[in-house]
């Protein structure tokens, strides 16, 4: 279930608030410039089911997303347990970073967090299945997929290299909570 957890960024065991219901996350996260809404993700996925095939299936919520933001370049990524490399994927972006565009991702399998670093606060969001996040570019925020990730997500881009990380240096990413379904 999508939940949005705030806390205070010098305090990470405490929370100052716990949302789940998707109108209270979204109205949470707007004043970050944060987009969070639910989309249909029902289409179930095969097993072994590539790029072509999660973005055919999806089709209608790609183009629509397309259409009125302006992206260019979509592609998938999905991550399962048994993956080559799965503990160097999640460690790649565990530390804070931004970003030169906005990062668009909508959750069509499974689950991921993204923790958000903004107004002296720690934003954790939760996505699964049928949500769509979009951080602005330039919030500092860090993903976490989990200790054995099984998750698939449509990411939008306007330029090819969007999605490149521009790391911080903070280590702010080490005092929270790690993701763990």
């Amino acid at each position: 279930m999508s939940h949005l957890t705030v806390y205070k960024e010098h305090h990470p065991a405490e929370p100052l608030g716990v949302f789940t219901e998707p109108e209270d996350i979204g109205r949470e996260l707007a004043p970050l410039g944060v987009r969070f809404e639910r989309v249909d993700a029902s289409i179930a996925l095969p097993d072994g089911a590539g790029q072509d095939e999660v973005l055919a299936a999806y089709q209608h919520v790609v183009d629509a997303e397309k259409k009125a933001h302006g992206y260019n370049t979509v592609d998938v990524v999905r991550i399962q347990p048994d993956a080559h490399n799965v503990e160097q994927a999640r460690q790649k972006f565990l530390s804070e970073h931004t970003h030169a565009e906005d990062e668009s991702r909508i959750m069509v399998e499974g689950s991921g967090c993204f923790y958000l670093h903004a107004q002296d606060k720690v934003f954790q969001v939760v996505c699964t299945r049928g949500d769509l996040i979009r951080v602005p570019e330039g919030l500092k925020h860090w993903f976490d997929m989990g200790p054995a990730p099984r998750f698939a997500a449509i990411r939008f881009f306007i330029r090819p290299d969007g999605w490149v990380g521009h790391f911080t240096g903070e280590t702010i990413a080490e005092r929270f909570p790690k993701y763990a379904p």
